[in-house]
């Protein structure tokens, strides 16, 4: 009789696979009960090193060109697409859904990041512009990347909430460090197997498994984050992370469940540039 090979699995900071500082992980249970793995349980420590290796990465991938970005979003839908089994059988056992709502969501997760991806060399021409002013010069205003940027994923739909708020993120040039849902952590966990694995620097995103309500608050209070999109936390919450989120001015957002430039530009900021007219 062949006995199975059950998973423990890691975290994905800077690229790498690292355990958790801890040593500690969880069970994780199907919708029926039975045992699927042991996620790692992050902790404090593992969310610092999180955040450096989003901070490192963001100069790199920020300055990389838009049509890069985009490039890199696209074969990340690829490779997504060529995992579709993979994610439909993970997203069935956790969430209890048919074949067909599995599928779809997969699905959409895909056209999710084609989606995204087309907007990466549009978004200045589209919030951009030519200011008109009195005298020999140019005035331009341009959209620029804020910087590190946490996302608490959305739990409803485990895929498609991690896209959602990852894909507009780093579209615009952002790194990322993303809090996985406690429940539902496998598509987080295979996103970053796809990631490790695609032409996306390392770092730029960063995925920890565990506890919400320990993170959460070390996210929102930790001074080199620049904004949280707080859309997968619990509302009650809002308050506490928006009041941590205070000391060096977070941007905080919730966003409803769509996709839409509004989730890129809230984590952007606005320059404007001044240039002499030439003779």
């Amino acid at each position: 009789m062949r006995i199975d090979v059950m998973k423990t699995y890691k975290l994905y900071i800077g690229g790498a696979f690292p355990r958790s500082e801890s040593g500690r992980s969880y069970e994780l249970k199907d919708k029926k009960g039975n045992f699927i793995a042991n996620p790692a349980l992050a902790s404090r420590k593992d969310l610092r090193d999180a955040v450096v290796a989003a901070k490192a990465a963001f100069s790199g991938w920020s300055h990389a060109t838009a049509y890069n970005r985009g490039q890199i979003l696209y074969r990340m839908a690829e490779m997504l697409e060529g995992r579709t089994e993979q994610f439909v059988a993970e997203i069935k056992a956790l969430e209890g859904v048919s074949d067909s709502v599995a599928r779809k969501q997969v699905q959409d997760s895909i056209d999710l990041w084609v989606w995204y991806a087309g907007w990466s060399d549009k978004i200045s021409t589209t919030s951009g512009g030519t200011n008109p002013i009195a005298g020999p010069y140019y005035n331009f205003t341009i959209p620029e990347p804020l910087g590190v940027v946490g996302v608490i994923a959305d739990e409803k739909e485990s895929l498609l909430g991690l896209t959602r708020g990852l894909a507009p993120v780093i579209t615009s040039g952002n790194t990322a460090v993303l809090i996985a849902s406690e429940r539902l952590p496998l598509s987080a966990i295979s996103l970053a197997e796809v990631m490790a694995t695609s032409d996306l620097p390392a770092g730029v995103v960063n995925i920890l498994t565990g506890s919400k309500s320990e993170l959460i608050p070390w996210l929102a209070s930790h001074m080199e984050v620049d904004g949280i999109d707080l859309s997968g936390a619990d509302k009650k919450l809002d308050g506490e992370i928006k009041k941590a989120g205070t000391e060096n001015l977070k941007r905080i957002y919730r966003f409803e469940k769509d996709a839409s430039l509004k989730r890129i530009l809230s984590f952007m900021e606005y320059k404007t540039v001044w240039h002499p007219i030439g003779i």
